[in-house]
């Protein structure tokens, strides 16, 4: 999204020089990154994305704490030749290998220790939150931005709002939201609750919550470069600066390079911004944390790093295939086994489909595993089959919701196993697709 307003904010002719005034700069030393990946698609662009969670000022009522957290951290990559673009999400609880890190401005910094990748912002702040991503992906970063809480309700709000869909009532009080179920426009306040909620929505995972924050921002992407966005000169100037009042970079992205990139990126079009999250596993030897999944996550990190695309729903044997990405699903219990239920949405989501609930199945038991969709949800569906039904499973179109509701039956003896070609999780989805159709 940040990507998007420095874009437009540079071809916007008279508030230009405003607008990028707006914008506050950290610089990050050379001698802090240490030893660098070398930048293979020499013309590509790399900006290293966080979400500031800084509980001070107008954020203290989110519960208080000292310095500052990111929660949020994706690299956003835009192709040579402006005609592409990958917004990579890293999940906020991934136990990886963190790098050794100075201490600098009052952090304590880092040693190089096995860890959760959010610690380095919080011993390091950004210089060491770039310098792990580079040490972890082998991509050269280019850039960074930073956004802020009361920065992303502002620009929410400037564009009157985002649509998402929520599938059932929500109350949470720790994101302080409170929503009916349905289609609806969050305005500034509620759709940060609703990006910041975790336990309340889905499984309650940290995947959970990556998933409904790339959604939430491919559909502000998809307002943003609207014809109802782009064309109200009044809408389009408060969108932007709300944007760069949030924001803060490295000096080197200056006012300079953001005007020759929107101008190389002018015929950049929103189904040309992808969102991919790394491939990930939960750890069995860190209790509710994740670990990265290897082929793939190499596999995801050279195709950035080398420019390649991984646009589309594939095709296989001459049908095309929807993405797991794409795919919401409810989950239910149809047995007698506590916490199968559980079990089996947290395989899936492992495998990239989005839980949009967990609960037990009514007038148990259920002899057979079953895949109910409707309609709408019929596109989805032989998706899921491949990973789910045996012979003896069965689809049925009887849904009553544009998600698939998957019912875990008495024959239910796991997943199938995963090809080792199958890089259906590097496909993810961009930016025109709709929240609110199930698939």
């Amino acid at each position: 999204m940040t990507i998007v307003v420095l874009l437009v904010a540079a071809t916007v002719t008279g508030a230009y020089f405003k607008l990028s005034g707006n914008v506050k700069h950290i610089d990050v030393p050379t001698e802090d990154l240490g030893a660098r990946p070398v930048k293979v698609a020499t013309k590509a662009l790399n900006v290293l994305v966080v979400g500031s969670d800084q509980r001070g000022g107008k954020n203290a009522k989110y519960g208080r704490f000292p310095g500052e957290r990111t929660d949020t951290i994706m690299l956003a990559h835009i192709s040579p030749k402006r005609d592409n673009a990958m917004v990579v999400s890293f999940p906020r609880d991934s136990m990886v290998q963190l790098p050794e890190c100075r201490a600098r401005q009052g952090l304590a910094g880092q040693q190089a220790h096995l860890g959760m990748i959010n610690e380095s912002f919080n011993s390091g702040g950004i210089a060491c939150t770039w310098k792990t991503v580079e040490a972890l992906t082998g991509i050269h970063i280019d850039h960074f931005v930073k956004v802020d809480f009361t920065g992303f309700k502002g620009m929410v709000d400037a564009v009157g709002g985002v649509e998402v869909c929520v599938p059932e009532p929500i109350n949470d009080k720790k994101a302080l939201l409170t929503l009916p179920a349905g289609k609806q426009t969050l305005k500034g306040e509620q759709a940060l609750g609703y990006v910041r909620a975790r336990y309340s929505l889905g499984d309650g995972s940290d995947i959970g919550r990556i998933q409904r924050q790339q959604m939430f921002i491919a559909s502000m992407v998809k307002k943003v470069m609207s014809g109802e966005t782009l064309t109200d000169p009044t809408k389009l100037f408060g969108f932007l600066d709300a944007a760069t009042k949030s924001v803060t970079t490295d000096p080197g992205l200056t006012p300079g390079v953001m005007k020759d990139l929107a101008t190389s990126a002018e015929g950049l079009a929103a189904g040309q911004i992808h969102f991919i999250t790394t491939p990930w596993r939960y750890s069995v030897t860190y209790p509710g944390r994740v670990e990265w999944v290897q082929p793939q996550s190499r596999k995801l990190f050279q195709i950035v790093a080398r420019d390649i695309a991984v646009a589309g729903s594939g095709v296989k044997g001459g049908q095309s295939k929807v993405p797991r990405s794409k795919i919401q699903v409810e989950v239910r219990n149809g047995t007698a086994r506590s916490g199968l239920g559980s079990l089996v949405a947290v395989q899936l989501e492992e495998r990239g489909y989005h839980i949009a609930k967990i609960g037990d199945a009514p007038h148990k038991p259920y002899p057979k595993t079953t895949i109910a969709y409707s309609p709408k949800g019929a596109p989805g569906a032989p998706t899921l089959s491949r990973d789910v039904l045996k012979s003896s499973g069965r689809l049925v179109q009887r849904a009553v919701t544009p998600r698939l509701i998957l019912t875990v039956g008495d024959d239910w003896q796991g997943l199938k196993p995963l090809k080792q070609d199958d890089v259906d999780s590097l496909k993810g989805f961009d930016a025109t697709h709709d929240s609110c159709a199930g698939t």
